[in-house]
């Protein structure tokens, strides 16, 4: 069979059901014809991005793959692809290729050789029998270790090629393996849980993938410990929950901060502590752990004491064995004081903010469209994620996700529209739940069109749009060009914008319209239209920043 098809064979049998790209790729035929739903997008950047959130959504279980044509079509990818490495997000990536007589004659753009600092495994198929050996290894890549995009690259000449069917017939289902920590690690990690004295546990994205959100909860009410989320890890542990600090990032919550600063012990699970401008640093002179699937992360950043390796799930289940044994397997009544010592943190700091949450100002306060926002839907039934800037700052600190995947925290790397891309994703890999994107002017901007692919594709979701008619987070940086220039300004109506191209728009100015708004839009996401709501909003520049 041609190499087309026999991706197509593989592609099935590894349980891929769509496959997104944007032609000319030679994959997208051979996939239509075995029957593998294909989703064009407007470009590609957004179509790796609904993969990431496919990825997301299903902790892993299901992978997205994406196509591309040769030349401009990859080079168009790369900002896709290092957002999945940055974010960890396990993709199968299929650019086609220049033909093998010219595809080392400058300037010829080659995957194979540009994409390797930005994925896990980055190879090119030489001759067509390879195809399927180089796909096993690629699968079983994207489904092990720490959790990456691959990509392999076939030349245009080569998919027009045969390839031995009996190779094709063997190929089977690459596995998804786990491995657990070193027991000795495991025990000083629960010793030193237990002896200390005001403990907090960092979890990551480490949490979602292993689906380990029961054994998280479990470890924190038996050591009576609160729980502080990076953003990607976000939901991993229901912030309505007592001892629940929320999400760290650039806006966080004053309890976080509080008990940050003044915890004797931090045990960090499924996280890299990775030190970035999005985050939340850990604070200098702490006893720290680290239990985490990559051992390259330990120590990366973050001068360890103790550590682990191995699979979040694994792991938690031989620590809470470890911790039970040691505490007879209760509790030692302090969680009331520990949820006590929380909630005063967590009113003091909401009652500063409540002005902001619940302002009726005109133009609109984008806190109040957050605040309306999560008393207007139901939050156990939304998946919901930020856009890089203003949108991830004002929403990731007051969201209160109740339910694991709930929300998709993101931010390694920053790409102004990605949340477009993830809200479409998440709709196509959950499509029972409400799917929103929450998100400025600017990152409208980057990948606005491809509202039109939510569309066409049957893809219902509700997109919130804070349009101050500005870049309102570069004010304080840019003033002279401001000044001079206007260089930060920006225009557009966004509402118009959706009707035109086949969706739901409506804008709203004024603070007492914006729960119908929602309602409304929420309506026509049943009704199997998309919606994007055009909230005219103030310039706000604030954030719940400590210190």
């Amino acid at each position: 069979m041609k190499v087309t098809n026999a991706i197509a064979q593989i592609l099935k049998k590894e349980g891929i059901e769509f496959l997104i790209g944007y032609p000319v790729n030679p994959i997208i035929e051979g996939a239509a014809e075995a029957d593998i739903r294909t989703i064009m997008v407007r470009q590609e950047r957004i179509g790796l991005h609904m993969c990431d959130a496919v990825a997301k959504v299903t902790s892993g279980d299901k992978i997205g793959v994406f196509v591309m044509q040769h030349g401009p079509g990859t080079e168009n990818a790369f900002g896709g692809v290092a957002q999945s490495y940055g974010d960890s997000c396990p993709v199968v990536v299929l650019p086609a290729g220049y033909a093998r007589n010219i595809n080392q004659v400058h300037p010829n753009f080659s995957a194979a050789l540009n994409f390797r600092h930005v994925t896990k495994l980055c190879e090119q198929v030489t001759v067509a029998d390879a195809t399927v050996e180089t796909l096993r290894r690629a699968f079983t890549t994207v489904k092990n270790g720490r959790p990456g995009p691959v990509l392999v690259e076939f030349p245009t000449d080569i998919l027009r090629e045969e390839v031995s069917d009996a190779l094709v017939a063997e190929y089977q289902k690459t596995p998804q393996l786990k491995s657990g920590p070193d027991p000795r690690s495991v025990s000083q990690i629960a010793e030193a849980l237990v002896a200390a004295k005001r403990p907090v546990i960092v979890a990551g994205q480490g949490i979602h993938y292993a689906k380990a959100w029961p054994q998280l909860k479990a470890l924190a009410e038996l050591v009576e410990a609160p729980v502080m989320t990076t953003l990607p890890g976000k939901s991993a542990f229901p912030e309505n929950h007592p001892l629940s600090l929320g999400s760290g990032g650039i806006g966080i919550g004053a309890h976080l901060w509080h008990f940050l600063q003044n915890t004797d012990f931090i045990f960090g699970i499924g996280c890299s502590f990775t030190r970035t401008s999005f985050g939340t640093a850990m604070p200098k002179g702490k006893k720290i752990a680290h239990a985490t699937l990559d051992p390259y992360a330990i120590n990366k950043d973050v001068a360890v004491d103790l550590a682990a390796v191995g699979d979040a799930g694994l792991t938690l289940d031989a620590l809470l064995e470890e911790v039970k044994d040691r505490l007879k397997g209760k509790p030692r009544d302090r969680a009331a004081a520990v949820a006590r010592e929380i909630a005063g943190h967590r009113e003091e700091w909401l009652g500063k903010w409540k002005h902001r949450l619940t302002s009726d100002s005109a133009p609109i306060s984008p806190y109040r469209i957050v605040w309306d926002l999560l008393h207007t839907v139901d939050v156990k039934n939304t998946i919901i994620t930020h856009d890089a800037g203003s949108p991830r700052d004002q929403i990731s600190p007051f969201w209160v996700s109740e339910t694991p995947l709930s929300y998709l925290g993101w931010g390694k790397t920053t790409q102004l529209g990605y949340g477009l891309g993830i809200a479409m994703g998440a709709k196509l890999a959950a499509p029972d739940k409400l799917c929103i994107n929450f998100w400025g002017d600017a990152a409208i901007g980057f990948t606005g069109m491809d509202f039109e692919t939510a569309v066409r594709e049957r893809l219902p979701i509700l997109s919130i749009l804070s349009n101050n008619f500005s870049m309102a987070i570069e004010l304080k940086v840019m003033p002279v060009s401001t000044e001079k220039y206007r260089s930060t300004d920006i225009s557009g109506n966004y509402a118009d914008f959706a009707k035109a191209l086949g969706g739901y728009g409506e804008r709203v100015t004024e603070p007492g319209q914006i729960k119908d708004a929602i309602k409304r839009g929420i309506q026509k996401t049943k009704e199997g239209t998309p919606a994007l709501l055009e909230f005219i909003t103030e310039k706000a520049t604030d954030v719940s920043r400590f210190p």
